[in-house]
């Protein structure tokens, strides 16, 4: 994606800080990108719940918020560390956006639709979730280049070597993004052979609109793929890419014959700037709920709702016993009548 001139150099760009692991920062004062901010933290540029973003610079993303940052010269501060709770491809590119600007700057649009492709699963151009797919590929010890002990260590400090490596190397990825093809092509047919099958109508997306809740109906038939996402593994029947392009609602049931599976997306749990999706209630009181009524030999397990993308699904057997028409109802009615367990708004409530 060619730069704009949207992407043009603010009349003055602030002082590179330099990356210090998150643990690392100690009284020192800093700067704190798309993750919490400690107690010497003297700017925050993030969407996370726990954040003191300023008002005016709220985007969707960190990495929108960090260029909005860059835009804002008054808003600029002196300081020289910056840093981050966790790795991942908004973390980077809003990390990027501060210590390398004038490069950053170039592929501005790039690096903002590829945030919203890794956070959200959603993206404008095809090579933004190429990007991310790319990121995903060099942070998993399956598929980097990068060298084997940079993943033989604790999360803290593969965090720390992660940013250290990848904020050198993004450069050089961003100039030659077809070059890394080897990198996202595994995600990218599964991406569009995903898209395919919603477009033709194999795969079928119903929205209960009042409940922000979208049922994914997918044939029995079509097998699960690796699929990497948050820096994990999982396997996918369709792309989560193909499905969050096709609906913008946050809830999500996968309904494969009897297999079904309940999910919030990312969006619910961060503070949106441009909508305000459903906010969650609790899935363990879900899982109890299905747990009542299911006779097949398994258990319905939910996850906490202060998970990025939380589950409820069926853990021990393959199918459940309940008919999708039984399963749709007592879905729809436990999310009209549950009280919010979850605002990223008020998230100490």
């Amino acid at each position: 994606m060619p730069a704009t001139a949207a992407s043009a150099a603010p009349a003055s760009l602030p002082v590179a800080p330099q990356f210090v692991p998150y643990t690392d920062l100690g009284d020192r004062p800093n700067v704190i990108v798309d993750g919490p901010p400690q107690k010497a933290t003297e700017l925050t540029l993030s969407h996370w719940p726990n954040n003191q973003t300023p008002d005016e610079l709220k985007r969707d993303t960190s990495t929108a918020i960090a260029f909005a940052y860059l835009d804002r010269p008054e808003l600029h501060r002196d300081l020289d560390a910056i840093s981050n709770s966790h790795f991942d491809e908004d973390g980077l590119f809003s990390m990027f956006a501060l210590v390398h600007s004038a490069t950053a700057l170039a592929h501005r649009e790039l690096l903002i639709d590829a945030s919203r492709a890794g956070d959200f699963g959603i993206f404008d151009h095809r090579d933004a979730a190429r990007l991310a797919f790319t990121i995903e590929a060099f942070a998993d010890p399956a598929t980097s280049p990068l060298p084997a002990d940079t993943f033989a260590v604790c999360d803290r400090r593969r965090t720390a070597r992660l940013y250290a490596a990848m904020l050198d190397i993004l450069p050089g990825i961003l100039d030659d993004l077809p070059g890394h093809q080897a990198y996202w092509q595994a995600q990218d047919a599964h991406l569009e052979a995903s898209l395919g099958q919603l477009a033709d109508g194999t795969v079928q997306i119903q929205e209960v609109a009042e409940l922000d809740l979208a049922l994914v109906r997918i044939p029995e038939t079509l097998a699960a793929q690796r699929v990497s996402r948050y820096l994990q593994t999982e396997a996918a029947v369709i792309h989560p890419f193909a499905i969050h392009q096709s609906t913008q609602c946050n809830r999500l049931l996968r309904i494969q014959a009897r297999r079904y599976e309940f999910q919030y997306r990312y969006e619910s749990w961060v503070q949106l700037a441009s909508r305000r999706p459903a906010l969650r209630v609790d899935l363990a009181g879900l899982a109890d709920a299905l747990n009542a009524r299911e006779t097949a030999p398994g258990t319905w397990c939910g996850e906490p709702v202060t998970d990025v993308a939380p589950r409820c699904y069926l853990d021990g057997v393959e199918a459940s016993a309940l008919p999708e028409a039984e399963f749709i109802d007592l879905l729809c009615g436990y999310l009209r009548e549950s009280p919010i367990a979850w605002d990223p708004y008020d998230w100490e409530a």
